[in-house]
């Protein structure tokens, strides 16, 4: 009895133990390295890399470069989904940072939000003409490449129900404020794998935006470069596209996503 009794409390101290990282984790959403972890839990170092490296290989943990762990995508949506955003902001910065090097332009990183994009990242040009927008700040989804990039990987069904609620408000002469034309817009999108956002939101500047996808192939975010007509020229959009999409792939990827 005492070695059944012994059997069966072994896994549950498993449990706290696991229970104990994850409670330090969502405690500090912008993450905490391994002997943070250790320090915080009263968890010996070597039995916490176990827990933590077993987690991060399920998906329920995310380790960024510079070695912190935070809560994963998978974890995050199983609660409030509260650190979600901030795993997110965590995975795509590097990306970002890379995709600022390679264009000299404004990077974006954004959610959806209702019938909005909601800004969670925002790495500025350099140059002292350039186009921004701050972090936390919202935008229409049917004028900006972002809103479209996101809203046009969404389920059919989705976008049959979210088309009828926009208002399509024209903010340039370019908007495109015409429902069919607008859908059109988004099997273009949908079929070359990114979007673009042809002087729709701000005369002048141009935008090029592709999805990121989760692990079980739902979009969630997506990733843009955003610049003036004369250094994103009509010349510029292909091979500014594919850099973009290049970058959203890597965070799917890094999001558990398989492209099939």
């Amino acid at each position: 009895m005492i070695r059944t009794r012994g059997s069966k409390a072994a896994p549950v101290g498993v449990v706290m133990k696991v229970l104990k990282i994850l409670e330090a984790l969502q405690g500090n959403p912008s993450g905490l390295q391994l002997k943070e972890i250790a320090a915080r839990t009263a968890i010996n170092k070597s039995t916490a890399y176990r827990f933590l490296a077993h987690l991060q290989s399920q998906g329920y943990l995310y380790r960024d470069d510079a070695g912190a762990y935070v809560i994963g995508p998978k974890l995050a949506r199983m609660g409030s989904g509260i650190n979600l955003e901030e795993t997110l902001r965590k995975i795509s910065r590097s990306v970002l940072q890379k995709l600022w090097t390679a264009t000299g332009e404004t990077v974006n990183l954004a959610v959806l939000d209702g019938q909005q994009i909601l800004y969670l990242d925002v790495i500025e040009s350099s140059h002292t003409f350039r186009f921004a927008s701050q972090i936390g700040a919202r935008r229409p989804l049917h004028c900006t490449a972002l809103g479209k990039a996101m809203l046009a990987h969404l389920p059919d069904q989705e976008i049959a129900d979210l088309l009828p609620s926009l208002t399509f408000e024209r903010m340039t002469p370019h908007t495109l404020t015409q429902p069919p034309k607008f859908k059109k817009e988004l099997a273009k999108t949908r079929l070359q794998g990114f979007a673009l956002d042809d002087e729709e939101a701000v005369l002048g500047a141009r935008c090029i935006a592709a999805p990121i996808f989760d692990a079980g192939g739902k979009v969630i975010a997506g990733l843009s470069v955003s610049g003036p007509l004369t250094r994103i020229s009509e010349e510029k959009v292909a091979p500014f596209a594919a850099i973009v999409r290049k970058a959203a792939q890597s965070v799917s990827r890094q999001l558990g996503y398989q492209q099939s």
